[in-house]
């Protein structure tokens, strides 16, 4: 039995865990990582930061980071204690804490050392797979409670699962991606929206070719998740899995809004205000999405069928 004080924890570091992401990404948007200098815990030597809004932004950052952290911690121990016969639990958990770590290892290196773009963009991603860890966690404890958690009766071809965990791969690219941009500071590579400087095919070169390169991506995105959808909706596998046709139609909105708020990045460019805010909306909707996209394929890979499909 899931009790409900193990439901709210499991809430509170996916809470959590979503805020130290979005902090990430306001200090990136406002151009606060030098906020506190090149020290690390503390800022510019002192453990109550100057008041200007760039440390306070970072410091900020770090404090959530901290506080949320021990919530991650104590969410595993008390799961390795009290839920560890449920692997997948302590895997979801486990996962939460160790993404958890290595992002705070890499924000405190990317403090004390220059970092390329690259590296700050990958800081992003392990975000990315706290956050995920975090709500599959809740997820779990939710069906757990409603009993939808025990084998289920139908199954799904391997196409499908293939499918699920590639697109999820791919999805996690194309992610990156724009994390690259945001750190290249190049999204103004392609200015006007759907076309990139006013032309269906800009030069591909610099930041112009970067960012067509990740709209290109979005859209392939959106085919193959839409593909997706359309395969799990007609059902062309036996008894198909309500559960993923659900999840399906969560993506397929997701990644629209994805690509629509993309969009308006680009319109609200010079609108320093609008734009953060369009920023830090894009940012909600890749990590939801990737979110959704996680639990898909791990739901297809248990439900997977094992033997090849029979047509009678």
């Amino acid at each position: 039995m899931i009790s409900f004080r193990y439901r709210l924890l499991a809430w509170t570091s996916f809470i959590g865990m979503f805020l130290v992401l979005l902090a990430g990404a306001l200090v990136t948007k406002t151009g606060s990582g030098r906020g506190c200098g090149d020290d690390w815990p503390l800022c510019s030597g002192k453990f109550i930061p100057a008041y200007t809004l760039e440390s306070m932004i970072e410091y900020s950052h770090r404090m959530v980071t901290g506080v949320v952290g021990i919530v991650v911690l104590v969410t595993f121990l008390y799961t390795w204690r009290r839920l560890k016969h449920h692997r997948e639990a302590l895997g979801y958990a486990g996962g939460t804490l160790l993404f958890t770590i290595v992002q705070a290892l890499m924000g405190a290196a990317a403090v004390k050392w220059p970092q390329q773009p690259a590296v700050m963009a990958l800081h992003f991603g392990i975000s990315l797979l706290a956050v995920a860890s975090s709500m599959l966690l809740v997820v779990w404890s939710y069906r757990m409670k409603k009993g939808t958690e025990k084998p289920p009766s139908d199954s799904v071809p391997r196409f499908i699962y293939s499918a699920a965990w590639g697109i999820w791969i791919y999805c996690y690219g194309v992610v990156y991606l724009g994390a690259y941009i945001r750190h290249m500071e190049a999204d103004g590579g392609c200015m006007g929206w759907p076309l990139c400087n006013g032309q269906l095919i800009p030069y591909l070169s610099g930041a112009s070719g970067i960012v067509f390169a990740h709209r290109v991506a979005a859209a392939v995105l959106f085919m193959f998740i839409a593909a997706f959808y359309v395969f799990v909706r007609r059902g062309t596998f036996k008894q198909p899995l309500s559960r993923l046709r659900t999840g399906a139609v969560y993506a397929l909105v997701l990644v629209t809004g994805q690509i629509g708020s993309g969009g308006l990045l680009t319109v609200t460019m010079n609108n320093e205000n609008v734009y953060l805010f369009t920023s830090l909306l894009h940012n909600v909707l890749a990590t939801v999405l990737f979110a959704v996209l996680t639990d898909i394929a791990i739901r297809s890979w248990k439900h997977r069928k094992v033997q090849s499909f029979s047509s009678s």
